[in-house]
């Protein structure tokens, strides 16, 4: 009875999430506190209901239930235990069940770190995850269920899809949902604010560390995803522009743009429309890529559904959420106030640009992703929109984008003068061309020497600026971490761009007919192929092969990539082997054989492909570092508290407007 249990446990968790949509709600309209109180409690049942679910779940796989029709479908006796593991969450059952539980888990995280909150904000801002948590949950027991028996039980399993046999599959989703569910938490703050007619300087500090550490999550997860691609598909290359990669990379180009709106409206109480609008947004477009990924209006090896009457569902939800929050919005607009003035020169004219090349930057790959799925279904045929088209439009926004970022940081707020700027900035500008210049002469490369010399530019302005803050080797200690965060996720996107730039201008490529015996040479490395051996996994088999890489007569690692074929499949799948490094990847994977013991081999040299994964790294643990602030730790004010020695410390503005912070 575990599946009855757990699909019980989910009818409570609805249960339990429409108590929390709606009571707490109507609670705050009254302001009847019994009501509110209801919220927190509501949130702990929601997230224990989910989790019971899921362990339920999570126990079919581990003894092999093939009674469920889920586990009978994405599972087998011989998959390792690891492996089903990770298959609770490998298809759009399961992975719509991790969604919910991440996104209840949100939910319990802002009950636990709300109470210092204003009764009617914490209220309402629960109530509207609740609201989502009910679409969710309406989704999955009506279209989706995870335990739906199969009748008679399968003697053994289907197995999980071979490209998701895989640790990536175990690691890649939770922490790429934890970032795309996470902008719920942004969101729902924007229409409780809307709600409640108040979008002040509290409002924006309690939303600052949940968008922080959401946009850390998705940063990392998208990492995951480009490093999964890279190393298991076994094509050779990190990003593809396909549509589910996308899915998640607008929704992470809008809340870096929420992000920097929030410090320029904290600090200096503008911005704030584009604040609101950025977190409705943010969310809205996570909503979008659910879409893509569960409709079955695409085919990827990302995709999950096949069914369009769910795509509907979704659809129908996202227009729901969206439509009322932008509703909200349309009602509140006139009560947004503007914000304090700002002159051309100054560090808001610059977030602006910034907000504004980012926002275009999602709406690019945005028309890039849905153009096509458009085309089609309206019976106009169907066209491929790939890398070219990203090249020429999302590329070149990029460029200004480094620019800002580098200048940013030094401007003052309010009012500045490009000579004070140009100033400071003089030594980075002179070491940004030294390097664009070599670059340029060591690769002929425009594009290298484009790459080289803005992140030098990045670099060397970020360090500029820390040279203002810090006069003694004592003063490091003493930066505030919002302050260090940024500088550090600022450095971790110029190791990014550097690595990008370089590894698709330097890299080098090779498809070889190769015998053992034979060798070829790949950028001064020596390939030679030993030949390929039959060995047998778990529930695999498997054609194995061996091939000595050597430089200057040394030999410096073998390399065994194989050609899988799994005992529920008959098509054989490429495991790629990588020799890595950090100032280049040596990456081979076999083709097809060729007789007489020969195969087609695939051979790359990728130099600093690395960097772009340690960039990633880097910028979110300036997430961490910048969320973990104390100002974000300290008890929340509320500026409407009687106490007017509070209600002005709440409200102040204590930085002077020529001061960088």
């Amino acid at each position: 009875m575990i599946a009855e249990l757990g699909h019980f446990s989910l009818i409570l968790a609805l249960l339990t999430a429409f108590t929390l949509a709606t009571m707490p709600f109507i609670g705050a309209l009254r302001r009847d506190p019994r009501w509110m109180a209801l919220a927190p409690s509501a949130a702990a049942g929601l997230f224990v209901f989910h989790l019971l679910a899921f362990a339920c779940l999570t126990w079919a796989f581990v003894v092999n239930d093939f009674s469920v029709l889920y586990v009978a479908t994405n599972s087998n006796a011989l998959l390792p235990l690891h492996y089903r593991f990770g298959a609770v969450w490998g298809a759009h059952e399961g992975s719509l069940l991790l969604w919910s539980l991440i996104l209840s888990a949100w939910t319990l995280a802002v009950a636990v770190r709300s109470r210092s909150l204003p009764g009617e904000v914490s209220a309402r801002v629960l109530s509207v995850l609740g609201f989502i948590a009910v679409g969710f949950l309406c989704f999955m027991l009506f279209t989706s269920n995870p335990f739906a028996r199969l009748m008679p039980p399968a003697i053994t399993g289907r197995d999980l899809n071979p490209l998701l046999q895989d640790i990536g599959l175990i690691v890649h989703p939770p922490i790429l949902y934890m970032g795309y569910v996470g902008l719920a938490v942004p969101f729902a703050f924007a229409v409780a604010a809307l709600a409640e007619g108040r979008v002040d300087a509290a409002w924006l500090r309690w939303t600052r560390p949940w968008t922080t550490v959401a946009w850390t999550f998705l940063t990392l997860g998208i990492a995951g995803g480009s490093w999964w691609a890279y190393y298991e598909l076994g094509w050779g290359g990190w990003w593809f522009w396909d549509p589910v990669e996308n899915a998640s990379f607008i929704p992470w180009l809008v809340a870096t743009a929420l992000i920097h709106s929030l410090a320029v409206s904290e600090q200096r109480d503008a911005f704030k429309a584009w604040t609101v609008l950025l977190a409705i947004f943010g969310f809205s477009l996570s909503l979008l890529g659910t879409f893509i990924v569960r409709s079955g209006v695409l085919v990827s090896v990302h995709a999950f559904a096949t069914d369009p009457a769910r795509g509907v569902f979704v659809l129908a939800f996202l227009g729901l959420v969206v439509g009322t929050a932008l509703a909200l919005y349309a009602w509140r607009a006139g009560q947004i106030a503007g914000g304090d003035h700002f002159a051309l020169c100054s560090r808001e004219t610059l977030l602006l640009a910034n907000n504004v090349l980012l926002t275009t930057a999602a709406a690019t790959v945005l028309l890039g992703t849905l153009y096509p799925l458009l085309m089609e279904g309206l019976g106009l045929g169907q066209i491929s929109v790939g890398r070219p088209y990203f090249d020429r439009t999302f590329v070149p926004l990029m460029v200004p984008l480094a620019l800002l970022l580098g200048t940013g940081m030094l401007a003052r707020w309010k009012r500045d003068t490009p000579v004070r700027i140009a100033r400071l900035l003089a030594v980075a500008l002179a070491a940004a061309l030294a390097g664009a210049l070599t670059a340029a002469v060591l690769a002929n490369s425009i594009a290298a020497a484009l790459g080289a010399g803005l992140a030098i530019w990045i670099v060397c302005s970020t360090v500029r600026t820390l040279a203002q803050r810090v006069r003694r080797p004592r003063d490091l200690l003493r930066l505030p971490r919002g302050w260090a965060g940024m500088s550090l996720a600022h450095l971790g996107f110029a190791v990014s761009l550097a690595g990008i730039c370089f590894v698709s201008v330097l890299e080098a490529e090779r498809i070889e007919r190769l015998a053992p015996g034979d060798s070829v040479t790949v950028a001064g490395y020596e390939f030679r192929f030993k030949g390929v051996r039959d060995v047998t996994g778990p529930n695999y088999r498997a054609l194995r092969g061996e091939i000595d890489v050597f430089r200057n007569g040394q030999r410096m690692a073998q390399l065994t990539p194989e050609k899988r074929t799994y005992l529920s499949q008959t098509q054989p799948m490429t495991e790629a082997a990588i020799d890595p490094g950090f100032t280049r990847d040596l990456y081979v994977a076999l083709g097809e054989p060729l007789g007489d013991g020969a195969w087609s081999v695939r051979l790359h040299y990728k130099p600093f492909v690395r960097w772009i994964w340690l960039g990633a790294v880097l910028m979110a643990l300036g997430g961490i570092c910048a969320a973990s602030d104390r100002r974000y730790r300290r008890r929340t004010v509320d500026p409407g508290d009687p106490d007017p020695l509070l209600a002005v410390v709440a409200t102040s503005r204590s930085v002077p407007s020529g001061e960088t912070t």
